[in-house]
Formats: C-alpha cells, structure tokens, sequence
C-alpha cells in the first residue's frame, strides 16, 4: 500500500494511466536527447482488457520512427534501439503501477535479430512486479510487417 502512495502522479488526464498520461510522462522525465528519438505511444494496456488471456501482462507499445539522426549506413544503430526498449519498459512500468516511480536499470540483455532501417515498435510487458526489484521484457519488431528485429529482457530495482 505505502508503494502506491510513494507513485508519482501525473496531472489528471485518464482514470487509468492511458496514452495521454505515457506522452505526458515522456515530456516529463526523458532528457532533451532522447526526447530527440521522437517517440510515440501507440498503446497502453495498464488494467487487463475484456477477453485477455490469462497470461496477460501490463504494457506499453511505442514507435521510433526511422531517422537518418539515428543511424549509420542506412541502419538504426544498437544504441538507439536500447534507449527505446529502456524508455518502453519505464512507461510499462508505469502502466503497472499507475503512475510514475523512481527507478534505475540494474540489468538489460538485448538479442538483435536483424538490422533496422523502417519505423520500428517496441512491445514492452511486465513480467513481475516484486517489492523492490521488477522484470520485463520487450520485443521490437518492424512497423511495417511486424517481424521481429530484437529482443530485451530486463530487470529494474525502485529508487
């Protein structure tokens, strides 16, 4: 319960932390270089929708669009992919929690699948929220065919 009050609230916009509340969020706390990623939400799922399967997780998808800013022979560079997944995986969490907290990576593997030069999404769930530390998971595939591009497993501990 104390966690829930030590969420950082947004201003008012949604019941539940929505596409709106995401976009707010993004103004808010990225620093002005990724803010230059140009990233849009695309969906956020933070209460478990009509018919979802059981297996269901909360999440977020968000779209970098391809930018010749961000890339080096036609292709988007790892860096920038690695900024989206971490960017994704703080709006998921949020999504979980229904507001923002505090937190910082402890650890992101990332497995490239194939190179990136198209708009790209990132599929950011929730895998477990425990006391201090959570887990997640993000797959960035092509915006266009949905074929996956990579893979991120992560985990971040509350601040």
């Amino acid at each position: 319960m104390a966690m829930a009050m030590d969420a950082r609230r947004l201003k008012t916009v949604e019941n539940v932390f929505g596409i709106e509340s995401a976009g707010l969020l993004l103004a808010d706390i990225l620093p002005p270089w990724l803010q230059d990623l140009n990233l849009l939400v695309e969906q956020v799922e933070a209460g478990r929708p009509p018919g979802a399967p059981a297996d269901w997780q909360p999440g977020v998808v968000i779209r970098l669009p391809f930018s010749s800013k961000l890339s080096r022979d036609g292709l988007v560079c790892p860096q920038a992919l690695m900024a989206v997944a971490d960017t994704a995986m703080a709006l998921a969490c949020a999504a979980a929690w229904n507001g923002h907290r505090s937190m910082t990576v402890i650890d992101q593997t990332m497995h490239f699948l194939r190179p990136v030069n198209f708009d790209l999404l990132a599929d950011a769930r929730i895998i477990r929220i425990g006391r201090t530390t959570n887990f997640g998971r993000v797959l960035l595939s092509s915006a266009i065919d949905r074929r996956p591009v990579g893979m991120v497993s992560s985990a971040y501990v509350m601040l």
